[in-house]
């Protein structure tokens, strides 16, 4: 069988690859003539494939498919901050081991299983293309929640950021604040920025 870049799906890993009947030695020489792009180890996109709004999210989401993005790259898919994190944080459910990706720099979480699941939702990191993330109440919680790693000014400021937006929410807030057991903390950080 004789594949050609068409035949390939806009991303794919090389595993996808060699089950479509694609030698690795012919994926490397796609890669080197430029009609493929390498995104990460094993992670690949076709030139010619609409370029990805968020195509280190997608190399990611590749890489460990049960990874989540969260914290400071969540809050930057909701528009929540002006940080560039300078790599993207996935969260994983604990006892899971932790992925090892060097490129794109991440940064990895473990979320306990009981509540990794709360707040999931997913974005269009390319045409077509889907990768998890937490949404804008979980991460506001998480940015508290965290808030002595990552630190409170970032934390606060995504919080009042999130007040301010017209499809704020702060009673879906608490309900995650409950739920991630920081009910304290963030009921009196959204008191503070809902004044201000």
């Amino acid at each position: 069988m004789n594949v050609t870049v068409g035949d390939l799906p806009p991303t794919f890993t090389t595993q996808s690859a060699r089950a479509s009947g694609l030698h690795p030695r012919d994926l490397y020489k796609l890669r080197d003539r430029g009609e493929i792009l390498e995104l990460s180890r094993g992670v690949f996109r076709r030139a010619d494939a609409p370029t990805p709004d968020w195509p280190d999210l997608l190399a990611v989401a590749y890489r460990s498919p049960v990874a989540v993005v969260c914290c400071v790259s969540a809050l930057a898919v909701h528009d929540l901050t002006n940080e560039i994190p300078p790599a993207v944080q996935v969260a994983v459910p604990r006892p899971r081991r932790t992925p090892t990706i060097d490129h794109p720099p991440t940064q990895v979480f473990r979320f306990d299983t009981a509540t990794f699941g709360l707040g999931l939702s997913t974005i269009e990191a390319a045409p077509g293309e889907t990768v998890r993330v937490y949404n804008a109440h979980r991460t506001v919680v998480d940015l508290m929640r965290l808030r002595h790693t990552l630190g409170e000014p970032l934390a606060f400021a995504a919080l009042q950021r999130y007040v301010r937006r017209r499809d704020a929410r702060p009673g879906e807030v608490l309900d995650f604040a409950r739920a991630l057991d920081v009910l304290g903390p963030v009921r009196t950080a959204l008191d503070i920025a809902s004044a201000g």
